[in-house]
């Protein structure tokens, strides 16, 4: 058990010394969609109520009415590589599922499904506070029908770089009154939201007794492409008084504006022989505000 601990806390070093190496400056470029469908990424020249002079690397300057744009988002410059635009993370104040320092913006929210039967939404209703919800609607086939909310905090200590946050998950079964469970956890990410990791720990608790063990989250988030992220999730928990380590490998991409997540969660015990490998499917879908 320590040597599978010294192992994680080792690969969130790692990780962080890659993270900063791929943490770059703050320069912004301006994408537009039109409503025709066509996208134009460049520098403003001049605008008033009217139109847009927009400075582009291939086209030069080119015109564009307002009453014709579609969307228009402020682009970082890290998000050009080799001239091709690398498209904003959809879900990028969480992993696969565990969260990281990074918060929703105001106005911003996200719908993410699970295996089909996990249904969540967010919201943040500040810069730094979101809350959130979610059902798995087992009453479909006649059995009970656990809700969940959740609240989350987000300080950033260091803009696009050190973000800290703490929050709650907190759930029970329609119908049954003595179904209360929950999660208290703070976390650190270090990293851009497009290439971090996240050192997290939690309490959990559950039929009014808290847990006699803290739950510990080392995560990790790469880009590799203008579509595409590999994602690493793990976890120390503590079941029965025998240690267990949960791995998980995988990927995201990018699917227009939405997110499709996929990977293996791998259980690791002392008390357990052969391979477990728990496939995992996710999609989600920001709302709201954009850039």
């Amino acid at each position: 058990m320590k040597i599978k601990i010294i192992f994680l806390v080792a690969l969130f070093t790692s990780f962080s010394y890659l993270i900063q190496a791929q943490t770059n400056s703050d320069t912004t470029l301006v994408n537009i969609e039109t409503k025709d469908g066509n996208e134009f990424m460049g520098q403003i020249e001049s605008e008033d109520e009217v139109k847009i002079v927009l400075k582009t690397e291939k086209l030069g300057s080119i015109t564009i009415n307002k009453v014709d744009i579609k969307k228009r988002e402020n682009v970082a410059i890290q998000q050009i590589k080799k001239g091709k635009y690398w498209f904003p993370n959809p879900q990028s104040t969480r992993y696969f599922w565990s969260p990281n320092g990074y918060g929703l913006k105001k106005g911003e929210g996200y719908y993410q499904n699970i295996w089909v039967l996990w249904n969540q939404f967010a919201y943040g209703f500040t810069e730094n506070f979101s809350v959130g919800a979610g059902i798995i609607p087992t009453f479909l086939f006649g059995a009970p029908t656990p809700v969940f909310a959740t609240v989350k905090f987000s300080i950033p200590v260091v803009k696009e770089k050190f973000n800290v946050a703490a929050g709650a998950i907190v759930g029970g079964v329609i119908g049954e009154s003595e179904s209360g469970i929950g999660l208290l956890y703070g976390l650190a990410t270090i990293g851009s939201p497009d290439a971090n990791v996240t050192l997290g720990m939690g309490y959990g608790f559950a039929g009014g007794e808290w847990a006699q063990a803290p739950m510990i989250n080392i995560n990790g988030m790469f880009r590799v492409s203008s579509r595409g992220y590999i994602i690493t999730e793990n976890y120390i928990l503590s079941a029965g008084g025998e240690g267990v380590i949960l791995l998980s490998f995988g990927g995201r991409s990018i699917i227009k504006r939405a997110a499709l997540d996929y990977g293996l969660f791998l259980p690791l015990s002392s008390d357990w022989d052969g391979f477990i490998a728990i496939p995992w499917l996710g999609f989600t879908l920001p709302f709201g505000k954009t850039n």
